[in-house]
């Protein structure tokens, strides 16, 4: 038994012993009309939206709906009806990670990838030739984006000079030198080039990777991130978040970073100048009140920053991952908890522009209904997506053009291409005989398939 195996079978739901709990001061219908005049709202507040009220048990429906009500209109207030999207694809380099993280099946050991290690496994890693090759292809039909968010290869360092001055025989830095693997992740630098070459814009290098990437080195994530926008890195997937509260985050991943080094590593990012998103994954140990608390962080970030460009709630899939297997969780988050958590993220998060819905996550019927929640954006065609897949996620990889005019037209929004940042935007018109990109940088109106 690894002891990952044993930190999951250790762990009993119900005695977690949270500090933080979803309890307030405040009534639902002071928070609900301080939503409804647009004032900011306090975590109390916050507390008692996501709830439908401390004072009743459950999710009362009739508050619900009240609280989707004042989130749709906030919507419409702040970005209008249109819905966005972007041409993206994900090229996730590794599978690798030691790190350990109980809410997560993208993972494998890394071990395994050893060149003396013989069994099979579902693994992989990737030269930068071959994601360049595998972005190239995606911009040549007309994506704009690649995302790209992998494991902690332990061979994978920023760049050669801090692969050669990494110590494998140091325990603490989580390093083993390429020659011990079949194949060799190289540097973060060459695979940011080799992604940048192509002429897509590329959203990579979460907080977990930043630290990972100056580990052993004391560079500090500023100089981290100013090497990788040299080598063509161009925004900043605010992943790795999980839940911003460290007492949750020491039950599902007790290896990763803490929730200040979480911030830490954005407010760098904003400092060298890359935008970038903020992330939340939620229905798995955590409660109500660590779901807004980490609303309070993000809203904080930005009101210092002002980088943030949208807010992306991830609905925890827990079919194949650890917490499940092990019985520390039977499912996630209900559909009346993901519609309260977009609404009131919308609510919550008074300096952040846009809210998105996830069809990978909600899948395209639920997903849409978000869109009269709070939300305003529906993510991107993903012509390749690995981490929600491999925990169990049911609707698929890829969503046409022609898909996304057909289904938001069906609800009565106007459905809009956008690139990473939302600073360039353009209406794609559904009646259209060829529905494509026309953004990316080889772009052309042609369908992406």
């Amino acid at each position: 038994m690894s002891w990952i195996d044993e930190r999951a079978s250790s762990l009993d739901a119900d005695e977690f012993g949270f500090e933080v709990v979803p309890t307030s001061d405040q009534s639902f219908e002071n928070a609900l009309a301080k939503a409804r005049a647009g004032d900011r709202l306090t975590v109390d507040d916050g507390i008692e939206l996501i709830t439908t009220g401390t004072d009743v048990a459950g999710i009362d429906s009739r508050r619900k709906e009240l609280v989707l009500e004042a989130a749709d209109r906030r919507r419409a207030d702040v970005v209008g009806d249109e819905v966005t999207f972007v041409a993206n694809v994900n090229n996730n380099v590794t599978t690798a990670c030691n790190t350990g993280c109980l809410f997560c099946n993208f993972k494998d050991t890394a071990h395994q990838f050893e060149t003396e290690y013989q069994q099979e496994h579902g693994g992989f890693t990737k030269t930068p030739a071959e994601s360049k090759a595998i972005v190239g292809d995606a911009v040549d039909r007309g994506v704009y984006e690649v995302t790209s968010v992998s494991g902690l290869h332990p061979a994978l360092g920023l760049d050669e000079e801090h692969r050669e001055l990494l110590d494998p025989d140091d325990p603490e830095v989580n390093y083993t030198p390429a020659e011990a693997y079949d194949t060799d992740p190289t540097t973060y630098r060459e695979q940011i080039e080799a992604m940048a070459s192509t002429g897509a814009h590329v959203h990579s290098m979460t907080p977990e990777e930043v630290d990972h990437a100056q580990r052993g080195a004391d560079w500090g994530y500023e100089h981290v991130y100013r090497e990788l926008a040299d080598a063509g890195l161009k925004t900043v997937p605010g992943t790795a978040a999980e839940i911003l509260v460290d007492e949750v985050r020491d039950v599902i991943c007790p290896g990763k970073i803490t929730t200040q080094e979480w911030v830490d590593s954005m407010e760098a990012a904003a400092e060298v100048g890359l935008p970038m998103t903020a992330t939340m994954m939620y229905g798995h140990v955590e409660n109500e009140a660590h779901r807004v608390q980490h609303l309070k962080v993000i809203r904080d970030l930005q009101d210092r920053t002002g980088n943030i460009t949208e807010f992306v709630p991830l609905s925890f899939i827990h079919q194949d991952t650890p917490l499940h297997e092990h019985g520390v969780v039977d499912s996630g988050a209900s559909k009346a908890e993901d519609e309260l958590l977009i609404a009131v993220a919308r609510l919550f998060l008074d300096n952040v522009e846009h809210v998105q819905s996830s069809w990978v996550k909600y899948g395209d019927e639920f997903g849409l209904k978000l869109l009269n929640c709070g939300a305003d954006d529906f993510m991107g065609t993903i012509l390749s997506e690995e981490i929600t897949k491999r925990a169990g996620g049911e609707y698929g990889e890829f969503r046409s053009f022609r898909d996304y005019a057909e289904m938001l037209t069906a609800i009565g929004r106007p459905p809009v291409e956008r690139n990473t940042d939302y600073t360039e935007r353009r209406a794609v018109d559904p009646d259209a005989d060829v529905i494509g990109p026309e953004l990316g940088p080889r772009a052309d109106g042609t369908p992406l398939l």
